[in-house]
């Protein structure tokens, strides 16, 4: 927790150039690619980063075929070119793959229309993809024997791309990189408002973990709140064109029901898109669409039982999947961007794409909407937008993102063969350990390995079934600024999402790592853990009653 305490120190009564409000996606790019370019930034968060949506979402970086429906077709457009970039910039981790389409009988569009329609999609995704393919009922079955066909017209499979790790550890790898490039970051640290005086904006700052309050200088304030942009504008009395209207969206965690990579995809029984999606070794089901007024949400019993009727209905299964199959749940909104301040709009219709709302008087801008795949257009813009309010950008040409070059990864696969790295993986884990350290942690892997070569023992799971290494703990508790138990296991690692709650508990190893990443407050995390996460059990259990 040094790198924390160190920041905080840092932002106590600081002056900046740029202050963002928010560790999502929206706020993560920013910072990144203000910090490469030289512009003094900080970023805070009220929570742990990307500790909302940006750890909800379904982990795809897709392209938005759901648009064409809705005839957006410039939209699927930017989208489409959006997830190329993202998948040329970050092969390992933005993966092409395979989509399962069953389309059922009485389906409100032919399943052959529909399966025209991922061939103009793939026509605007530049033919970067495999090719879709249009199946029958019986192709359908004997490409995936787990799919109910039963009522099936047809179907099809097309291309797009998921997050091979979560959503989370995605978002934390651009904190990281602005963290690399001098940005002063912190999380738990949450805005009590702000008042523009003499040019410079002043926001009140607490520490949600000390309890301490202290300001913060900086010339251009940027909103990134997320579902919570309208809450702060109140606060700051900032007037946008756009607000945000909310839908929720669940999603339950099983053991893994087909051994194939490709992401089953169906229309659920209230006609919108229902995903069975390969996470490791498990399987994440859902989602809903749901309108909610605010953004505080949480999982109902209706929520739970409707992805789970859905998922019995759609596929075939030994037997029906119940609530106590349910390894982890996953709870959020998305914040969609609405222009004007009155009437009432078709949300269904409403997509994902991002606005930037712009006080030139009080160099003040505002982030609403947005999504993964379109996270590094969001991040050029920003910068684009500070530069035009008169900030210095000493590097407005250098590239913020991407993977490391070749020959940095050739060296470490070099290094990690010649200590035979992957002859070291363990029979539990679902891909080979030079894969996983160089996706997770790109040019520090190769500091993984000289941490492997001092002590072998550094190469050994700490818990169970959960695919990380006892140096990857040690790297995530000097450099990804954990303070909290669960921000580590939820959005750093995935574990709580791959591995029941009580076998995390009982792990030999979950002690070992507690003192690894808190030092002497190891046992206090250890109960804080395990308290907060009993709520969430009894939680789930009472909403069944």
């Amino acid at each position: 927790m040094e790198l924390r305490a160190s920041n905080v120190s840092k932002l106590r009564d600081g002056y900046f150039d740029v202050l963002i409000l928010g560790g999502g996606i929206n706020g993560a790019v920013s910072a990144a690619s203000l910090a490469a370019k030289g512009v003094k930034v900080a970023l805070v968060d009220k929570g742990d980063f990307a500790g909302l949506t940006s750890s909800n979402s379904s982990n795809l970086a897709w392209g938005g075929i759901k648009y064409l429906e809705n005839h957006e077709y410039f939209l699927v457009d930017k989208l489409c070119r959006s997830r190329n970039h993202l998948m040329r910039s970050y092969p390992s981790t933005v993966r092409e793959i395979r989509f399962l389409t069953t389309i059922q009988k009485g389906f409100r569009f032919p399943a052959f229309l529909v399966y025209l329609g991922t061939i103009v999609y793939w026509v605007f995704g530049r033919f970067v993809t495999r090719a879709p393919k249009y199946l029958s009922a019986a192709g359908l079955s004997k490409r995936e024997g787990v799919i109910n066909t039963s009522k099936a017209a047809g179907g099809f499979e097309y291309s797009d791309c998921y997050l091979y790790d979560n959503d989370a550890r995605f978002v934390f790898n651009f904190i990281r990189s602005s963290l690399n490039y001098g940005c002063i970051a912190a999380n738990y640290v949450e805005s009590m408002g702000s008042e523009r005086k003499g040019g410079l904006w002043r926001t009140r700052l607490k520490d949600n973990l000390s309890g301490e309050t202290f300001t913060v200088r900086s010339r251009v304030l940027i909103n990134a709140c997320g579902p919570y942009v309208d809450t702060h504008n109140q606060l700051t009395g900032q007037h946008t064109e756009h607000r945000h209207l909310f839908s929720k969206g669940v999603h339950l965690i099983v053991d893994r029901v087909s051994d194939t990579q490709r992401i089953l995809t169906f229309f659920a029984s209230d006609g919108r898109l229902f995903f069975v999606i390969p996470m490791g070794p498990k399987t994440c089901i859902g989602t809903t669409d749901t309108q909610e007024a605010s953004p505080e949400v949480e999982m109902t019993a209706a929520d739970r039982q409707f992805v789970l009727d859905n998922v019995n209905a759609l596929l075939n299964l030994e037997r029906p999947l119940t609530v106590d199959d349910v390894i982890a749940e996953r709870c959020g909104v998305r914040p969609l961007a609405l222009k004007g301040q009155d009437g009432v709009a078709d949300w269904v219709k409403l997509s994902r794409k991002h606005a930037i709302d712009i006080s030139h008087k009080d160099q003040h801008l505002s982030i609403f909407g947005g999504k993964l795949t379109d996270c590094l257009n969001v991040g050029d813009e920003v910068s684009d937008v500070v530069a035009r309010l008169g900030v210095a950008v000493p590097y407005p040409e250098k590239c913020w993102y991407g993977e490391p070059s070749n020959s940095v990864k050739e060296e470490f696969m070099h290094q990690a063969k010649l200590m035979g790295l992957d002859e070291m993986t363990d029979p539990s884990s679902s891909e080979p350990l030079t894969q996983r350290l160089w996706r997770r942690y790109g040019r520090s892997a190769i500091e993984m390995l000289e941490m492997i070569r001092e002590d072998p023992s550094c190469a050994e799971l700490l818990i169970e079934n959960a695919e990380y290494l006892r140096c990857e703990i040690e790297h995530a508790a000097r450099r990804e600024m954990i303070s909290k138990l669960d921000d580590f296991l939820r959005r750093r690692s995935k574990i709580s999402l791959v591995v029941r709650r009580e076998e995390i508990i009982k792990a030999p190893g979950l002690k070992e790592a507690c003192e690894i990443l808190f030092g002497d407050e190891a046992e206090a995390k250890l109960q804080e853990y395990i308290e907060e996460t009993a709520a969430e059990t009894v939680g789930r259990r009472g909403s069944e009653v």
